[in-house]
């Protein structure tokens, strides 16, 4: 492993607490972060997945725990999400490993712009179910596929917004269904980056040591936190961090 295993154990920690907080896979932002630690390009974007599975049940089940997890939506997202995830991962063979990173902190900006934009009412309660529009869930859900294996992430930063904004869900709830859906999409997201020998295996286990307590410590810390709070958070954190990785990737051009 050319970089220190101890700041890739610590990056784990500090991924796991958003992925329990957010309900997000991680590897959104694991990318990046291991990006700028060194980690060349293809790697950085796919060894953080052998992390994403664990650390999401992990997270997952506290909101289970909880009753914070919404199983219809979770499946339905699974049906149209998992097809289009191996979809993805294929095309990332044609994109260049650096235009993969520089997307991967666009999509942050811009998902964190919406959710703000989105306004507190969204998050304050859960939808009725005649609401949820089965349909929408699925379509949707192959979009955030194609995008999760293209980016080699758990699609979560994609989803929560999906279930706060238009779902209603509230952001322990979203966080929660985000965790469970995740950790199935990661599957053959890993299984076709593995076998396109894209993931440093030294480095995924360092981070996974880190990713998978954390994502526990975090998904309590979120049951202690008012969902506008958690949702506005959640979007600076992604609006301020993209705006920093893409500024640090066009001054490497």
């Amino acid at each position: 492993m050319s970089v220190a295993p101890e700041a890739v154990g610590a990056a784990g920690v500090g991924i796991g607490l958003l992925v329990g907080l957010f309900g997000v896979g991680g590897s959104a932002f694991a990318t990046p972060v291991l990006a700028l630690l060194g980690v060349p390009a293809f790697a950085a974007v796919a060894s953080p997945l052998p992390a994403t599975i664990p650390a999401s049940l992990a997270g997952a089940w506290v909101y289970v725990r909880n009753r914070q997890l919404d199983w219809s939506i979770a499946w339905r997202t699974i049906v149209g999400g998992v097809p289009a995830v191996i979809a993805g991962a294929l095309l990332s063979q044609v994109v260049g490993g650096r235009a993969l990173l520089a997307l991967s902190g666009v999509a942050l900006g811009v998902v964190g712009v919406t959710l703000l934009r989105s306004g507190p009412a969204a998050a304050t309660a859960d939808a009725p179910a005649h609401e949820r529009h089965p349909g929408l869930i699925i379509l949707y859900a192959a979009g955030v596929g194609l995008f999760t294996g293209l980016l080699a992430n758990g699609g979560g930063f994609l989803l929560v917004p999906l279930y706060v904004v238009v779902l209603g869900l509230s952001m322990q709830r979203a966080a929660g269904t985000s965790l469970a859906v995740v950790a199935t999409l990661a599957v053959p997201t890993l299984i076709t980056h593995w076998a396109l020998g894209h993931i440093d295996w030294p480095v995924a286990l360092v981070f996974a040591a880190g990713a998978i307590p954390g994502a526990v410590v975090g998904s309590r810390l979120a049951q202690r936190v008012a969902s506008a709070v958690l949702r506005t958070a959640f979007a600076w954190l992604l609006i301020v961090f993209a705006g920093y990785f893409v500024a640090r990737q066009l001054l490497a051009l």
